[in-house]
């Protein structure tokens, strides 16, 4: 074919298929991209990975009682060293946020895990973590188990009213020698008659000074570690339950915790949660929504982080210029958002997976390992540019500093996630 009649079809098609750029009507490429965003772009309510309207909608209700009933209060609280567990609980208890993933016939809300995540992320804007994790171990840490194993009896008699707020709960698992290493416990319930009489202690317990029932491990029989231990319901009123002192802490001063010691305690066996034997199996079943839960609740104090930051050196000045213009600090938090965002889709990649049955494990132990590292990286990070005043206690950088360091050390520290991680991986050393 000749040139002259490769130019003549060239220009037929440009005739025929007239094209203009859409770059013309705009005076540059960035109000171009504004354009196409505002009219491609859906909202969050139906673009969700693993949210819908029904989870943004439940959000919002959660929102407007911390604005009113929690965030006005914090500042005394941590004063305090301890909030209100009760009234918050029955205010929180009558919304129905304790049990939005418990049965229906219990007073819970029936719907799946992805709610407790929506839940868990939204009370990340409370103005400190002591209250949250207050509210974490209520409604998801201490509960999995007995709504899962537990008999009806046990149920009416312990979830109901803990899912409505009339019951504060705590879970007793760690113990002065045994913090990441459950299997190694030395609390004993041993069987006398119709009776566990209980001896032994448990340390770090989350709301334990204000707790009205504990979700107890213990070893029931000798025998192989992950197979002689039993989850009990155990009333803290009962007889030879002594709340030894309250810890005093660097971080999450308002939420209270407790040294706790048992001398011969009896709890009737009814109050065992599923068969006996099977607590550390339970336990690890209720570990993994616990951390699911601490990543999701992370996250947004991450991002209050990095925006109050953003503000703050905005308008501080130094050598004749924000702190903010320069290159290494605005540079420094887009890496900071950059990795929470990817943590929050690894969030939600284990929690799509965990709700379909598939085994989250090792996705659920790299997030948790991921979100405690990176929340300290953040908030370092973050308090640096704050300067002296970040070293006070007068901004909320330094008590999310001080409160987010836990992270990596609660619910399985960061070298037990590792170890779980390399044990998919399959490259774990066999025990000698």
């Amino acid at each position: 074919m000749s040139a002259l009649c490769v130019s003549l079809l060239r220009s037929r098609c440009c005739a025929r298929f007239a094209w203009t750029s859409p770059l013309s009507s705009f005076r540059n490429y960035s109000e171009y991209a504004k354009s196409r965003t505002s009219k491609v772009s859906s909202s969050p309510e139906t673009d969700h990975i693993i949210y819908g309207e029904d989870h943004f909608s439940m959000r919002a209700s959660l929102r407007k009682i911390i604005d009113k009933e929690i965030n006005p209060f914090v500042d005394k609280w941590e004063e305090d060293e301890q909030f209100p567990a009760h009234r918050v609980f029955k205010i929180l208890g009558q919304a129905g946020f304790l049990g939005v993933d418990k049965p229906t016939e219990y007073g819970g809300l029936g719907l799946d895990f992805t709610y407790t995540v929506a839940i868990a992320e939204e009370l990340g804007n409370i103005r400190c973590g002591g209250v949250p994790m207050g509210i974490g171990v209520q409604s998801s840490m201490s509960t999995p188990a007995l709504a899962r194993f537990g008999t009806d009896e046990l149920k009416r008699e312990f979830l109901a009213p803990t899912i409505a707020g009339d019951l504060v709960a705590c879970l007793g698992v760690s113990e002065p020698g045994a913090g990441s290493d459950v299997a190694n416990i030395k609390t004993n319930a041993i069987r006398k008659g119709d009776d566990y009489v209980i001896n032994g202690g448990k340390m770090w317990i989350t709301n334990g000074c204000q707790a009205d029932w504990m979700c107890l491990l213990a070893n029931t029989s000798d025998g192989h570690p992950h197979r002689n231990k039993s989850l009990i319901c155990l009333p803290m009123k009962f007889p030879g339950v002594h709340v030894a002192k309250k810890i005093k802490k660097i971080g999450m001063k308002s939420s209270d915790t407790a040294q706790i010691y048992f001398e011969d305690v009896r709890v009737p066996c009814k109050y065992l949660i599923g068969e006996e034997g099977m607590g550390f199996i339970y336990q690890m079943l209720q570990f993994q929504e616990e951390r699911m839960w601490g990543v999701a609740n992370v996250l947004a104090p991450m991002q209050t982080a990095i925006q109050e930051t953003i503000d703050y050196t905005r308008q501080r000045k130094i050598f004749n210029q924000s702190v903010l213009d320069n290159q290494v600090v605005h540079f420094r938090l887009a890496e900071l958002e950059t990795e929470v965002e990817l943590l929050r889709s690894l969030l939600y990649r284990t929690v799509d997976q965990y709700v379909k049955g598939i085994d989250a494990t090792k996705l659920a132990s790299m997030a948790k390992l991921k979100a405690g590292r990176l929340v300290r990286e953040v908030m370092d990070s973050c308090l640096q540019y704050w300067g002296g005043m970040g070293f006070t206690s007068e901004v909320f950088i330094s008590r999310l500093f001080r409160d987010t360091r836990l992270l990596s050390i609660g619910a399985g520290a960061d070298e037990v996630m590792l170890a779980v991680i390399c044990k998919y991986m399959g490259t774990l050393p066999a025990k000698k």
